[in-house]
């Protein structure tokens, strides 16, 4: 088995090593995790423009008052 075939991740104080299965679940979940973190950034964005937009200021304008 090559080292582009196996994952090591630890587990506490253990280091597991994974294949197959066990390789691409831990692949996917890790890919779902990144999305979820992308999607929260993503809204968290949206809802400072609806706040800036609500308050009728432009991120710039908010920065020069902010200072």
């Amino acid at each position: 088995m090559t080292k582009s075939e196996v994952i090591k991740t630890q587990v506490g104080e253990e280091v597991i090593e994974l294949t197959g299965a066990e390789k691409a679940a831990f692949l996917t979940d890790r890919e779902k995790i990144n999305e979820a973190r992308k999607l929260e950034a993503d809204a968290k964005t949206a809802a400072k423009q609806v706040i800036l937009d609500r308050i009728g200021l432009t991120v710039n304008e908010l920065k020069t008052i902010l200072g």
